[in-house]
């Protein structure tokens, strides 16, 4: 008895050419096939073993969410607005307009328009400390200087809390946040709603009827001051990352040794808490009583440092310690940030990481350089202001090294 296969050939072998031609092709086929599949015996065993597998495999499979851009592009430019809103309230701090306003509303002070209304509130700051103690001889128009500078500040600050809640309300009723970037967010609206209440609760430390002794100086508590100014530093890191997190993804091209994330991470660190220590050197003006560098006067440690009891109240109350922690500190930073510059040369970083890491050295330097020449000119507004904002430029850089460090291989 002829098999199939058999008759089929003879078939073939009988018919046109073309049946034949169309049979060798449709047996290449098959063979393609064959060798395509991975060699696993045709099995009720193996058959279940490879459909649990497969199934497995696509259960471990996890949808990314991604943002758009324009969310990144959002979180950019609330970051841009509070750096604007730091470099405003040192030069509202250097030029003490600070406490010009008296009260406080959540929507915005009235702005005085006629006379009538500015003299009103020119009696209302003629009631506190700073006028009685400090500026007595005001006139008019000096008030309304500072008056200004303190209300450019304050509007300002209520146009990022407009700029940043409207177009988040919006972006999670359209659903175009991804989990990461709901809680991040709600995150960065708590911690502004937390640096406006900081803020006047720290104006209303430089109101209160607690300088008593003669050579008290009506000002702001150095404590407060460094909690709102520390509360900015947060809000405007937690922006700047998420929005290098959407809009400049990292390629994995290298890797790094767990030593340099760390000594990076050190760096960012050291970074923030020297500029903590300068709102103390501000709320306490410590940059006017040394005004010389290397030396603090003529000695390296100065007899003053400690002549506050407690001995640990001097690093927060003596502005000689304040401004001998700063000097340390900013050193200390310029030190570490050279020595990532060092390693990043001798390692297999990408070429965006090892930019990230020259340029924040070099900006040390530079912001080193001006703290001393703030320092021996005695604090003039515009160096002392340039200073300030230099600290949260240095903070940026520091964040971008970071960045560009967090998605590499550890070694």
């Amino acid at each position: 008895m002829l098999s199939l296969g058999k008759c089929f050939c003879g078939i073939g072998t009988k018919m046109s050419p073309n049946f034949t031609i169309g049979k060798s092709l449709l047996l290449r086929s098959k063979q393609l096939s064959i060798t395509r599949q991975p060699a696993i015996h045709n099995t009720p065993m193996s058959s279940n073993l490879n459909l649990n597998v497969w199934k497995k495999s696509f259960s471990n499979i996890q949808k990314v969410e991604t943002d758009p851009k324009y969310v990144g592009y959002w979180f950019l430019g609330c970051s841009g607005m509070v750096f604007v809103a730091v470099a405003l309230g040192g030069i509202t701090r250097l030029t003490e307009s600070g406490l010009s306003m008296v009260s406080w509303k959540l929507l915005g002070e009235k702005l005085p328009t006629t006379q009538t209304q500015w003299l009103e509130e020119f009696n209302k700051y003629q009631q506190y400390p700073e006028f009685k103690m400090k500026n007595s001889s005001m006139t008019m128009e000096e008030f309304k200087w500072i008056w200004w500078m303190e209300y450019a500040h304050r509007t300002w600050g209520r146009c990022i809390g407009a700029a940043f809640l409207i177009p988040m309300t919006g972006f999670w009723l359209t659903r175009k946040f991804s989990r990461t970037t709901k809680i991040h967010s709600m995150i960065c609206a708590v911690l502004l709603a937390g640096q406006g209440l900081m803020g006047w609760y720290m104006v209303k430390s430089g109101l209160e009827d607690r300088f008593d002794k003669p050579t008290d100086v009506p000002r702001v508590s150095q404590y407060r001051l460094a909690s709102h100014l520390g509360l900015a530093f947060v809000l405007y890191s937690f922006l700047l990352t998420n929005s290098l997190r959407i809009l400049l993804p990292v390629t994995v091209t290298g890797f790094v040794t767990k030593k340099f994330v760390g000594l990076a991470m050190a760096a960012k660190g050291l970074v923030f808490l020297t500029a903590m220590s300068g709102a103390f050197v501000a709320g306490l003006d410590a940059g006017l009583v040394y005004n010389s560098f290397p030396k603090m006067g003529d000695k390296w440690i100065p007899d003053d440092i400690l002549q506050i009891e407690p001995v640990l109240s001097n690093i927060t109350e003596n502005p000689t310690t304040v401004q001998f922690d700063h000097r340390i500190l900013g050193i200390s930073t310029v030190s570490i940030l050279s020595a990532l510059y060092v390693m990043s040369r001798k390692s297999k970083l990408p070429p965006r990481a090892k930019a990230a890491a020259t340029t924040l050295a070099a900006f040390s330097w530079c912001q080193m350089g001006l703290g001393i020449s703030t320092l021996l000119t005695y604090v003039p507004v515009s160096l002392a202001a340039a200073h300030q904002s230099g600290s949260l430029t240095l903070l940026s850089l520091a964040l971008w090294l970071v960045h560009e460090l967090k998605t590499l291989p550890k070694i």
